[in-house]
């Protein structure tokens, strides 16, 4: 097992300075383990108990163990080495779990992107990271995977190959890399990465966030200790496994951690996910705040037998509002946890003995003593407790720098080490954090960060646009929807054909505008140069004055 040069890595991927590196490994905060030590340290105590449930399978700790070491055999034979990056697309099954951790032991670094990401999703992350491979499924939800590999494979100038995990047609079959274990090499350093979250950016250029395993393992191991999880933890991973949330806050690794069962559904529904909360046992899930209001809802109407096992609802990925926290919170018989947070780093969680004020009003504190939370004005300069301004924070876990984004670093982070949140927030006397909403120019749907530069960009290449802007609008449901304003010639589009265009050139589902507006121009900015993020905050006061259309 070949590795790449450290020095390259580490220059792609800044890292903590050496006082801060000694500070957090001094305090206790960080240690030598990684993923795999992780998984050892639990299989070692609970071989035999079921680890993970999909829709196919049951796994002892041992059996996926096991099949880790498989999988980490053959993915060598096949070529991949410590320092590769590789994309890996999946669906919340045993194959994931499968995948992480055996790249995780070859000291190889997944590129965890998302199920609802498409063509030109998954080939500007392959292109940004250089993957060697792409790791995908076969036919789920009603889309073929496959279609992707091929695409990946036709223009990819760094992809070698396509891992399939189903049926592999022409491709590489991810169970046919279960090979007998006989690894060579030393295990990846703690320093090392060990997978890259995505981050949207404001331009739709995706940003790398690489999580390296001895913050990353603090991140997961604080959170599960702090949630309580326990042996006697059964927690659903109901929304993606590859979003931060579900994967280390505490998510289905926390669980494994804590030697609890991880119970795996891409089917969020109250209609598939109530079953398994009662089959299964589960006491602990984590939901987006539109999906919690559709779970409040289902138990309005139908009431919450099934679900006496819950004993935690975690909610987070965007803000949920006071009014509609105390609605979740009547709606379960559970603890209610406020989570806010990002891949970059800084959690704040409600804790579980919380008052209810401070479980519906806020949300939370942060994980770590040592997190450092400041509330800045346009300048930086720090505001006073309960001002709202600019929220900056640093931290054992929050990321010093993006993977070879210089220019964006020096823009995201402060000369101290500040990571720019681009939230805007208070603080209460006693710590806790309340969010006002974004500085960013970014739209948060239903925890799906949008950028609105990049759907302009999908617009524009229609042939019938003479330009478009793409604001936020406010929703009930989804915190904020995706709004289209575009000036056109004839022949005129009609809404849905300019959608369908999107949806055709390889765009996520959840970038498709949910309204657009035809006008004949554009308000004036007042300068000489159009300024987008001016245009469109004349754009959104047009819309709430009812003047748009």
């Amino acid at each position: 097992m070949t590795s790449k040069d450290p020095a390259a890595q580490a220059g792609d991927c800044p890292d903590w300075p050496d006082d801060f590196a000694q500070r957090y490994v001094e305090a206790g905060y960080w240690s030598s383990l990684t993923f795999t030590d992780l998984l050892s340290a639990s299989v070692r105590r609970f071989s035999s108990r079921v680890a993970l449930v999909d829709a196919w399978e049951r796994l002892t700790y041992q059996q996926l163990e096991e099949r880790v070491d498989q999988l980490a055999t053959g993915l060598v034979r096949h070529g991949v080495a410590s320092g590769d990056n590789v994309v890996v697309q999946l669906s919340n099954r045993i194959a994931f779990a499968e995948v992480f951790f055996a790249l995780s032991r070859l000291g190889a670094r997944p590129v965890l992107a998302l199920p609802a990401h498409r063509q030109l999703d998954i080939r500007r992350l392959c292109d940004i990271s250089s993957a060697i491979a792409y790791i995908t499924e076969d036919d789920q939800s009603g889309f073929d995977y496959r279609r992707i590999a091929r695409d990946v494979l036709a223009r990819s100038s760094s992809v070698r190959s396509a891992i399939i995990a189903g049926s592999a047609q022409k491709f590489v079959s991810l169970s046919d890399l279960h090979l007998p274990p006989a690894l060579e090499g030393p295990p990846p350093a703690s320093s090392a990465v060990a997978c890259f979250q995505l981050s949207g950016g404001t331009t739709g250029e995706p940003k790398l966030i690489p999580r390296r395993h001895r913050e990353y393992l603090y991140n997961v191991t604080a959170s599960a200790k702090l949630c309580g999880f326990s042996p006697d933890t059964v927690y659903l991973a109901a929304l993606p496994m590859a979003h931060n949330f579900p994967l280390c806050c505490p998510g289905f690794i926390g669980a494994l951690w804590a030697g609890g069962t991880a119970v795996l559904t891409s089917d969020p529904s109250p209609e598939a996910a109530f079953p398994l909360i009662k089959k299964e046992g589960v006491t602990a899930t984590a939901l987006v705040p539109p999906l919690a209001m559709v779970w409040s809802d289902a138990i309005t109407a139908y009431g919450y037998e099934g679900l006496e096992s819950l004993r935690l609802l975690q909610v987070g990925g965007a803000k949920l509002g006071i009014e509609a926290a105390k609605r979740v919170d009547a709606s379960f018989r559970c603890t209610l946890q406020q989570v806010f947070g990002m891949a970059e780093g800084l959690i704040c969680y409600t804790r579980l003995d919380d008052r209810r004020e401070q479980i519906v009003g806020t949300q939370g504190s942060p994980l770590s003593p040592a997190d450092e939370i400041r509330i800045v004005d346009a300048e930086d300069r720090d505001l006073p407790i309960g001002a709202v301004g600019s929220l900056l924070t640093r931290g054992p876990y929050t990321i010093r720098g993006y993977y070879r984004a210089k220019e964006h670093n020096d823009a995201a982070f402060t000369s101290e080490g500040f990571y720019r949140t681009g939230d805007r927030a208070r603080l209460t006397p006693d710590g806790y954090v309340i969010v006002e909403g974004r500085d960013k120019d970014q739209i948060n749907r239903g925890g799906e960060k949008v950028a609105p530069e990049e759907v302009e960009n999908l617009l524009l290449a229609h042939p019938a646009i003479v330009d478009a802007a793409v604001i936020s609008i406010p929703d009930a449901t989804l915190g904020e929807r995706i709004c289209a304003f575009v000036v056109v010639r004839d022949p005129k589009p009609t809404a849905a054909e300019l959608k369908r265009f999107i949806r055709e050139a390889g765009a996520a589902a959840y970038k498709i505008p949910d309204r657009i507006e035809f006008v004949d121009k554009f308000p004036e900015t007042g300068v000489g140069k159009t300024s987008r993020k001016l245009l469109r905050r004349l754009l959104l006061e047009a819309y709430e004055r009812g003047a748009p259309s």
